[in-house]
């Protein structure tokens, strides 16, 4: 039986302790956020690839808006284009975004259309959870794959229904936000920790020399802007942001079971544990037997049903024992040395974890 191959992504650090990381890169601030918008437009100019209208309803409908909108009168007509496809728009709009400033889009069509090449979308108003309108979107789209079929085949690389229009979207409206109003900012760490929200504490008032910084929660630390001295809250916040901190990482392995890979920090460590691995393989042969009548006879070709069942149990894995606070090397050495498979692989790992002798979070994507 062919083994699968068994990918490790070991990730030891240079050094004893975690490298310095700037809090900028371990943590948001409070209120500086972006905000997500979507949009429903129109893509023309496709080569014959866009929806089919009598299995997309909503793309005729839209098209009747659009071009009522623009003058031209279409009631009661009917039309049945093949170079216009339905889009949903969607785009994030960044913090501090003014009016007039440009941002990226993604277009992704929601009818039977097969391809987006060539397109280009029609001016489509982005609207964010409050219903207001922020951005409009227009332009060429630059879609990621290729189509292309005959009478008797068909061939798709990548994903040609789904696209993006660089810089396609115009900032229409603000977020009202005042950042310079805000008497005190908190800091929200993006994996809430408590050694690593204290070491932020630490940081920030050996930084200024006094109590600016008060660690809430394992996730949030309060800076109080006017202790700072600072003339702004963008001043202090630009200063608080460069400084460096040495996050505190939790052990972890992380599993996924579609690629076969498995990533484990050096901080994971396994109990006195027995790991044991093998498999039975079941086999079923038919070999039906063909009798044939006697010559001269009246009689027929009869086939003799014929099976053979067997079971094997695979050997050589045996029984293989890890020793009591094993590191990462040493648990990779035993279970490689089982010859196991990335499936199996996988598998030992939950029993270990279920058995509770892996001491560190387990994560299955």
């Amino acid at each position: 039986m062919r083994r699968l191959a068994l990918l490790f992504v070991l990730l030891f650090p240079l050094a004893a302790a975690a490298a310095p990381v700037r809090i900028k890169d371990l943590a948001e601030f409070d209120g500086v956020r972006g905000n997500d918008l979507v949009g429903y437009g129109l893509v023309v100019g496709l080569n014959g690839s866009g929806d089919g209208i009598r299995n997309a309803p909503f793309t005729e409908e839209i098209m009747s808006n659009l071009l009522e909108r623009l003058g031209v009168n279409v009631t009661g007509e009917q039309f049945r284009p093949k170079n216009v496809a339905a889009v949903f728009v969607t785009a994030a709009l960044p913090p501090f975004a003014r009016a007039g400033s440009r941002i990226d889009v993604s277009v992704s069509a929601i009818g039977d259309a097969k391809s987006l090449l060539g397109g280009t979308l029609v001016m489509t108003p982005l609207n964010a959870a409050d219903g207001q309108i922020y951005a409009v979107a227009q332009g060429a789209i630059v879609a990621g794959g290729a189509a292309a079929e005959g009478e008797g085949a068909k061939i798709v690389q990548g994903v040609p229904t789904a696209g993006v229009v660089p810089m396609g979207a115009r900032v229409e409206r603000e977020v009202d936000f005042e950042l310079g109003s805000l008497s005190t900012v908190r800091i929200a760490l993006r994996t809430p920790d408590f050694a690593t929200a204290e070491r932020i504490e630490a940081a920030i008032n050996g930084n200024f020399g006094r109590r600016v910084a008060q660690m809430l929660d394992p996730g949030t630390v309060a800076v109080d802007v006017a202790a700072t001295g600072l003339n702004s809250t963008a001043h202090a916040l630009g200063r608080i942001e460069g400084l460096l901190v040495e996050p505190e990482q939790r052990a972890r392995v992380v599993v996924d079971q579609r690629s076969g890979t498995i990533v484990m920090g050096e901080d994971v460590r396994i109990s006195r544990v027995a790991v044991s691995q093998g498999g039975l393989t079941l086999r079923v042969e038919e070999s039906p037997l063909a009798v044939q009548p006697n010559p001269f006879s009246d009689g027929q070709t009869i086939l003799v049903p014929r099976t053979r069942a067997t079971i094997e149990e695979e050997s050589g894995t045996g029984l293989a024992e890890v020793s009591a606070g094993s590191s990462l090397s040493q648990v990779v050495a035993g279970l490689n040395a089982l010859g196991v498979s990335t499936r199996d692989m996988i598998d030992i790992l939950k029993s270990i974890h279920a058995a509770g002798a892996l001491h560190a979070d387990f994560i299955v994507h």
